[in-house]
């Protein structure tokens, strides 16, 4: 038995009695954030399962959330038998949290609008615990009328916002529209998880 031993078999037993969450990652620049954030909770004991978009798995790849969990990440809608009645729901039963980071314009839209046209859409809206929205965008994109209606009618659905910041953006100029910082987020998410003993 190596050193190592008695400290892996604490974390896998703090693991099994943990709180499970969902991280859900859309396609934008701030993906390798969540990365942070997922690691964050798994050290602090939250199970943690990653739906990816598409167009997320274009900016950070599903290995990276493999290894970060050690669990499977969900991509598909229809994946190989895995899931028999649905990844949207037996996903969604075995959460008592959804957190999507980042949160782009298109999903919030998709969100504030009830779509659900591929995986982490279909969840979002089988899902019934609470849900974080960590939304990330350019400025200019986060002060469109469109956009704050969409923030206003998921805020009066009783979703929970966190951020965004203002500070540094991808297209080289400070604004809002920064996505939260993992940290944040983290503390919102135990925060409600604590709220709901």
């Amino acid at each position: 038995m190596t050193c190592a031993a008695p400290r892996l078999a604490k974390i896998r037993a703090a693991m099994s009695a943990s709180r499970e969450i969902l991280v859900g990652v859309t396609g934008g620049i701030a993906a390798y954030k969540t990365a942070a954030l997922v690691s964050d909770l798994v050290q602090s004991g939250v199970g943690v399962t990653v739906v990816m978009t598409r167009c997320a798995e274009k900016f950070v790849g599903a290995a990276t959330f493999r290894a970060l969990t050690g669990r499977q990440v969900a991509t598909r809608s229809f994946p190989r038998d895995e899931h028999p009645l649905g990844p949207h729901i037996q996903l969604a039963r075995q959460a008592e949290l959804l957190c999507i980071a980042p949160t782009t314009a298109n999903f919030l839209a998709k969100a504030a609008h009830g779509m659900a046209d591929d995986l982490l859409s279909t969840l979002l809206l089988s899902f019934t615990g609470p849900v974080v929205l960590a939304p990330a965008m350019n400025k200019e994109m986060w002060t469109k009328p469109a956009v704050q209606r969409n923030v206003a009618q998921l805020r009066q659905d009783g979703y929970h916002f966190v951020g965004p910041a203002d500070g540094w953006q991808s297209c080289r100029e400070r604004g809002v529209g920064r996505m939260a910082e993992p940290a944040e987020i983290a503390a919102a998410i135990r925060a409600l998880l604590d709220k709901g003993k």
